[in-house]
């Protein structure tokens, strides 16, 4: 700043020795010039070197100040340094920090999905366990299926509180598979077939349980029933089998009476019913339903007696008939006629007392025999044709009034109890079971009936044919011939 104080001084020197030269050359005075021009060189001279005396002290100056502050500066410029390193490496640092906090949130996020797998998958074991035990075990484990159960739901538990509390049931488990490799006994509750609960013993071998109440009232397999939670015991019928389950109860060893089927037979056994037990489910429409089948056999029968008793000629007999129309000899046809009887008797002897006759006259009495015949044959077979057709339909009854019971069922109990539905679903198809059985003998009864009376016709006719042809040769026939055409 005071350098440029001093040449500022200088110029403003230097413009005015410029104008007082200029002034001296222009003035006649040469002389009045030349003084005021040594006054002006001896002032610019004195402030010059004033000036320059400043500029000394001020160079001086600086140049004492310029080292302190040059020192100061590398002093700075070795700060910068020393801060830019620490800055480099505390980024570096911060840099390694956040790369380690993100790998740890990683980490606790894959640990944490691990905890919450482990979680679900001890979990889905206890539900299986659970599913697996026996009907009598589920007494014996109820606390801690309870407890691993809960932990879940706990918000107290800690997570390593509350893998603990669901791995004591990894624990029970194991210890259970060891238990059930010889069996294994234990205290519980069950339920009589009376429906009275009773404290008791169970043994347990593999799927089979067995329960002994403590007052020895009841001796009998532990099953489960639908709808409850409580075992349900089904007694021994035979006595030695009771007496095996108690000594195998008290005294923890002797022979087990093992059911393979595991509790099967005893409801199959259950469901076993007498026939009258089996149509009482059926309902009222069954009542209809076997007085048809009553009232169609009784018809069959009757019919098959009358079809069996009809007398039905053999060829010879034809034959020998035939041979004495061919002969004339009237008197020995009606008794081959009588011989043969039946309604085939009965139509030839009618023919034969119509011999001399026109034929067509022959024809229709013979006709007039048959056509009764045919129609005492068929009589009462539409009746058995009816049975069959009425019986199906009787029976589609049955299942629709089935039905209509089975949803009221419904809608008073719901669909959860199939026993409940039983009833209905039994009636619905029992009557259809007990409609076809009776409409398909019905049906075969009728189509034989029909070809036995059918094969009778179509014998009359065909032997009516044989005597018709037999008779145009005759000599009777011819002589009755001529005898019109003259």
């Amino acid at each position: 700043m005071k350098t440029k104080h001093i040449l500022n001084i200088l110029m403003a020197t230097l413009i005015i020795g410029h104008a007082a030269l200029g002034q001296a050359q222009e003035s006649p005075d040469t002389e009045n010039a030349a003084v005021s021009f040594e006054q002006a060189s001896s002032t610019i001279q004195q402030q010059l070197d004033d000036s320059l005396k400043e500029l000394s002290t001020l160079r001086e100056k600086i140049a004492d100040e310029k080292i302190p502050l040059t020192r100061k500066l590398n002093e700075l410029e070795g700060e910068l340094v020393t801060v830019r390193s620490e800055y480099q490496k505390t980024s570096r640092l911060l840099d390694s920090h956040t790369l380690d906090l993100s790998n740890l949130r990683n980490e606790i996020k894959s640990r944490q999905e691990e905890a919450t797998y482990l979680s679900n998958l001890l979990s889905e074991y206890i539900r299986n366990f659970e599913s697996r035990l026996h009907i009598s075990e589920i007494q014996r484990y109820s606390e801690q299926l309870d407890a691993a159960k809960l932990a879940l739901e706990n918000t107290n538990l800690s997570n390593q509180e509350m893998f603990q509390e669901q791995a004591k049931l990894l624990t029970v488990s194991l210890e259970r598979l060891d238990d059930a490799l010889g069996g294994i006994s234990f205290k519980g509750s069950a339920v009589d077939p009376n429906g009275l609960v009773k404290q008791g013993t169970f043994v347990l071998v593999g799927p089979w349980a067995v329960f002994r109440a403590d007052d020895g009232s009841i001796v009998g397999t532990a099953e489960q029933r639908i709808g409850s939670l409580e075992p349900a015991i089904l007694t021994f019928e035979n006595e030695s089998d009771k007496k095996t389950v108690e000594q195998l109860v008290t005294s923890s060893q002797g022979k087990i009476p093992l059911d393979p089927t595991l509790g099967n037979a005893h409801k199959i056994e259950a469901t076993h019913e007498t026939l009258l037990e089996h149509v009482q489910k059926g309902g009222p429409v069954m009542v209809p339903i076997f007085l048809l089948a009553g009232a169609a056999l009784a018809v069959a029968l009757y019919k098959w007696r009358v079809l069996a008793f009809i007398r039905t000629p053999s060829q010879r007999q034809v034959d020998g008939f035939l041979q004495a129309i061919a002969q004339s000899d009237k008197t020995g046809a009606l008794q081959k006629a009588d011989t043969i009887g039946g309604p085939v008797g009965r139509m030839l002897k009618a023919g034969v007392d119509h011999i001399e006759e026109p034929r067509e006259l022959i024809e229709e009495v013979m006709f007039e025999i048959i056509m009764d015949t045919r129609l005492k044959l068929q009589s009462l077979l539409p009746f058995i044709a009816i049975s069959a057709s009425s019986a199906p339909l009787l029976g589609l009854l049955g299942t629709v009034t089935g039905i209509i019971n089975t949803f009221k069922l419904i809608t008073v109990f719901g669909s959860g109890d199939v026993k409940t539905l039983s009833g209905g679903i039994s009636e619905a198809l029992i009557t259809t079971k007990f409609g076809l059985i009776v409409a398909i003998p019905s049906l075969l009864m009728h189509a034989f009936l029909s070809r036995k009376a059918r094969g009778i016709i179509d014998q009359m006719e065909k032997i009516a044919i044989s005597y018709i042809n037999q008779v145009s040769k005759t000599p009777y026939q011819q002589a009755k011939e001529f005898i019109n055409a003259a």
